[in-house]
């Protein structure tokens, strides 16, 4: 069968498309994306300003238009923190439904973090323990670790990289004052959420989210994985090591970088703060990183509730 998924998020509207049957892996056959950054058009009273919703009903329609030539028998549009918190919400919701027929379901950030906790236990296997996931995407941050498939404890924190750079980075490049106060304010959010975690301490740290697969390109590790693939790591003396730098250069200059892309640019070094605190609190010394995250989720579990 042909699936799709349309992920609606805080940085970028990206549909995939896959053929797949239970027991199969979700491997994309088709992608689109289109670059939001919606963060930039939050407005004070917590609303999305009117040229942000112009970059969404944008990119819905061009999303739309795909879906129609996909021949998709099943599609499973999704929307996240950022129409989720926003004001206007609600009405943009009704507004993409009325023009383009997509009738966008919006995730809790609970709800990502558990569909992402599935992604990354089925990549990594049984073998792998107790996990434990950090994602990091544009609004929020999700956490979640668990023995089993569905994770045990799942909680989502408003520490997103693009959130946080528009709330603490003022300055391009940020100033060391404002990467301070970044990360003060991120240890204190992540500190009052690992009061909520307990039970054995995770087997593994699993990193997922373009974020940390981008810094680990830049500053992490390849060794062989099993098979053929082989395993990506990243390790806080590596991270620490390499966010000072980022805050040192340009936007404009850091996709020069292995890893950085033009998209993520600007926010890299918030997710990377974020990242190297929240590895502090929980006493992380290395993440593997899953190419894997929330939107394999869906399809996993969309195929996994099939009748066999």
């Amino acid at each position: 069968m042909r699936l799709g998924v349309l992920d609606v998020g805080s940085n970028t509207v990206h549909l995939i498309v896959v053929d797949a049957h239970p027991g199969a892996k979700p491997v994309p056959e088709t992608s689109q994306k289109s670059i939001l950054r919606l963060m930039r058009y939050l407005q004070p009273d917590r609303s999305i300003s009117d040229e942000g919703v112009a970059k969404i009903m944008d990119a819905m329609h061009r999303a739309a238009d795909a879906v129609k030539k996909s021949k998709l028998d099943h599609f499973m549009p999704l929307a996240t923190s950022a129409i989720r918190e926003a004001k206007n919400g609600p009405e943009l919701l009704k507004r993409i439904h009325k023009e383009t027929g997509i009738d966008l379901q919006v995730m809790t950030g609970e709800e990502e973090a558990r569909t992402t906790f599935l992604a990354v236990r089925r990549w990594f296997g049984w073998a792998a323990g107790r996990i434990m996931l950090v994602d990091i995407g544009g609004g929020s941050l999700e956490l979640a670790v668990g023995d089993d498939e569905l994770s045990e404890h799942a909680i989502s924190v408003p520490l997103g990289a693009g959130r946080s750079t528009v709330n603490f980075l003022h300055n391009d490049p940020p100033t060391e004052d404002q990467v301070d106060e970044l990360r003060k304010y991120a240890r204190k959010l992540i500190k009052e959420a690992a009061e909520t975690f307990d039970g054995a301490r995770p087997d593994q740290f699993v990193g997922s989210s373009k974020t940390i697969r981008s810094l680990a390109r830049l500053a992490g590790s390849s060794i062989d994985g099993i098979g053929a693939g082989q395993r990506t790591t990243l390790q806080k003396w590596q991270l620490d090591d390499w966010v000072p730098r980022l805050a040192k250069l340009h936007s404009e200059a850091r996709p020069a970088l292995p890893g950085i892309t033009t998209d993520r640019a600007l926010q890299i070094v918030a997710g990377g703060v974020v990242l190297s605190e929240v590895m502090h609190v929980f006493d992380i010394a290395q993440l593997d990183v899953s190419p894997w995250a929330m939107r394999e989720g869906v399809l996993l579990d969309y195929l996994d509730r099939l009748p066999r």
